[in-house]
């Protein structure tokens, strides 16, 4: 088996992934029930049994809301660094010692062989990180919930087999929605998350010949639509001169409420 993923649920109303390398499978993220997340997983094929590991992103509940009802089920060590720690241990129960694993911020971690990176993320959060995943010379990038992509942000992502990158919104349905206007401008700052024209411009230097999907991800149900960001961002990547054949053409939904198919990486 090569390194293979599947995006569980995608958005403010939880979030999860599964990334399966050739010996090792890990989950990032739970932010959904312990019940709905083995849900998610039987429609995939695939247990709680088999996760080795849990990586966390960052302590918001869309992230967290089953990760100790599900890690103490599985009996499963969580990874996270020392702030994530100190921020959502009072939100998860009793996490045995044995199962809290460190990581600093920055540092690489294995599973198998597997390789992790960890990356900083900007977003309001005690000490919010991105993945990406290597095995085998394929690479997997995971980066939402995200005010702005910087420059290292891009380093580490750049020239991925597949990406899973959030459009959160688009900008004039979040100006005119609901919301009141502080809630709006934390999303629309630098520790908010990405928009859909953001996601489709860094995508102009992050997208390279190796790059064969690009998942949206971390859609907002208020401020946004898949068909929209969808058609935002190609607009975007064929005005800078990228085109696709719509055979080849690399942009991929989430769902909140449904997996994505499995995807292995060097599958065309």
């Amino acid at each position: 088996m090569g390194l293979r993923f599947t995006v569980l649920a995608s958005g403010s109303t939880g979030n999860a992934t599964i990334i399966q390398g050739n010996d090792q499978t890990i989950m990032i993220d739970a932010g959904l029930s312990a019940k709905k997340l083995d849900e998610l997983m039987k429609q995939q094929g695939i247990s709680g049994h088999e996760l080795d590991a849990l990586l966390v992103t960052h302590e918001h509940s869309d992230h967290i809301k089953g990760l100790g009802a599900f890690a103490r089920k599985y009996n499963l060590p969580i990874y996270a660094n020392e702030p994530t720690w100190d921020a959502l241990e009072r939100h998860v129960g009793t996490i045995s010692q044995d199962k809290r694993m460190v990581f600093q911020s920055g540092e690489y971690l294995s599973f198998g062989t597997m390789r992790v990176s960890t990356f900083h993320i900007s977003h309001d959060a005690a000490e919010p990180v991105g993945y990406t995943f290597e095995q085998d010379g394929r690479k997997l990038g995971v980066a939402t919930d995200l005010g702005y992509m910087s420059e290292k942000v891009k380093g580490h992502i750049i020239d991925c087999d597949a990406l899973i990158l959030e459009s959160n919104h688009d900008t004039e349905m979040l100006r005119m929605g609901h919301y009141p206007w502080n809630i709006k401008r934390r999303i629309l700052s630098d520790i908010g998350h990405l928009s859909n024209v953001a996601a489709g411009e860094a995508l102009i230097e992050l997208m390279t010949d190796r790059t064969k999907r690009v998942y949206l991800a971390h859609l907002s149900q208020d401020h946004n639509q898949m068909d929209l960001a969808m058609l935002t961002v190609n607009s975007i990547l064929e005005n800078n001169g990228i085109f696709y054949k719509r055979e080849e053409f690399p942009l991929r939904p989430t769902f909140a409420d449904r997996p994505t198919p499995w995807d292995e990486l060097g599958r065309q």
